[in-house]
């Protein structure tokens, strides 16, 4: 049973048709690219996947633990809460929180004490704040930024706050993770530092991942499938030899240097 099943999603915005009739699948445990040249429709599918859009037509399916969401019409939170978590092509950090402070928001989807406690810091209260801080920096300290756990987010360096934008999503606990254009800004060493990081959460945290990514070289080293968008449709699926292989694509997405990649 597919993780994630799309099918004909389309969203128009009064007479533009900025996706039409797209469909896809993803199994559990795949590692799977969305590329297409800019205004291509692929971030209004991730707004869709998440409840940012509602669709005009089609569905979206979210499957977790045996349990299938009907995700179309949903509030983003609701999403979240049945397993799918995103970053964004622009950074998206509460800049002026501390690094740990920007993981325990992100934990709070999953506190189960009321609203009584929150407000009177009842022993419930301080045994699931206590649990969350915990969870939060061994987090940090997986991913390597628990060294600068009290720092401004702000105050990262570039890499680090993509880096810490990633681990605020796996804080929810998802089972499906869409990444946007997480290279976007990256020089050369701090995109091999990020292939290698995907390769690594996707195997140790046992998720599901969809990539949008323009770097060429780093979708075809580790993505397994990969779609292709064109004006909001999909014009190729396949895996990335299938996809150097595609005469269209070549001539209209990567160039024949592709081949070589």
């Amino acid at each position: 049973m597919p993780i994630l099943s799309i099918h004909k999603l389309t969203k128009a915005f009064g007479g533009l048709m900025a996706v039409s009739n797209v469909s896809m699948d993803l199994e559990p445990g795949e590692l799977v690219g969305l590329i297409g040249p800019n205004g291509a429709g692929k971030t209004t599918v991730f707004n869709l996947l998440t409840g940012i859009y509602v669709p005009t037509s089609g569905t979206i399916t979210l499957e977790k633990e045996g349990k299938q969401t009907s995700l179309q019409g949903l509030k983003p939170y609701t999403i979240c809460k049945a397993g799918l978590a995103r970053t964004f092509q622009n950074i998206r950090l509460f800049k002026d929180l501390s690094v740990l402070d920007n993981v325990r928001i992100a934990m709070n989807k999953n506190v189960d004490y009321g609203l009584f406690s929150g407000l009177f810091h009842t022993k419930a209260y301080s045994s699931e704040e206590k649990q969350l801080l915990e969870k939060s920096i061994d987090l940090l300290k997986i991913l390597d930024l628990e060294h600068k756990k009290d720092e401004l987010a702000r105050n990262l360096p570039y890499g680090e706050q993509r880096r810490l934008e990633i681990i605020r999503a796996l804080a929810t606990e998802p089972s499906l993770l869409l990444l946007d254009e997480p290279a976007a800004g990256m020089n050369p060493a701090e995109t091999a530092n990020l292939t290698e990081m995907i390769s690594w959460i996707r195997q140790n945290f046992n998720l599901t991942i969809l990539l949008i990514e323009h770097d060429m070289s780093l979708v075809m080293k580790i993505c397994e499938r990969i779609y292709v968008l064109d004006y909001g449709t999909v014009i190729a699926e396949g895996t990335p030899s299938e996809i150097k292989a595609n005469r269209r694509v070549i001539e209209a997405y990567l160039g024949e240097d592709v081949r070589n990649a």
